[in-house]
């Protein structure tokens, strides 16, 4: 999968109702880790939320998305400016990887390696219950991780919400009907 390593890639489906989409981020791999796991770095990308490492922890994401923008970002019709999602985690190995639930149902892992002085970010989304969903998680994921990109490399974060409605159209011409 290194093809789809590089920031403007796309996620693929790996199996039926499973994504997966790949980063390369500045390193240390302790500073990536830190994004995922810290509620105020991962704020400026994803969601706040604190988050115990541990297996079976419970916690609360709460989403902002239009803050994640550098540039003023406007939200479609539908979208609330915020959204929580309860979880808990399943799985900890710091700094190598992090696994937590979806809205219950689903589950997401978040993997890190090295590779020379930057750290390749792999996330799994697993168990999309339907295409609609799937469109939306692809652009979503794409969009908060050129964010985290231009987060973790302190570049201008792009203009979240325009990006997400483009990248959810360009999702629906790649992903199998």
């Amino acid at each position: 999968m290194n093809e789809i390593a590089s920031p403007d890639a796309y996620g693929v489906l790996t199996e039926p109702t499973t994504l997966t989409i790949q980063r390369l981020l500045p390193g240390p791999i302790e500073r990536v880790w830190a994004y995922l796991t810290e509620s105020e770095l991962r704020r400026k990308w994803l969601a706040s939320g604190d988050m115990e490492m541990r297996p079976g922890a419970p916690f609360t994401f709460v989403w902002r998305n239009t803050t994640l923008s550098d540039v003023p970002s406007q939200r479609p019709e539908g979208f609330a400016d915020e959204h929580r999602m309860e979880s808990r985690v399943i799985a900890c190995e710091p700094p190598k990887k992090l696994v937590f639930t979806w809205n219950g149902s689903d589950d997401v892992s978040f993997e890190l390696e090295p590779v020379g002085a930057k750290v390749l970010l792999t996330v799994t989304h697993r168990r999309l219950p339907s295409r609609d969903m799937l469109l939306k998680v692809a652009a979503g994921w794409h969009m908060h991780l050129d964010t985290l990109a231009a987060a973790v490399a302190g570049t201008a974060r792009p203009a979240f919400w325009e990006g997400w409605v483009a990248l959810k159209d360009a999702y629906d011409r790649r992903m199998p009907g």
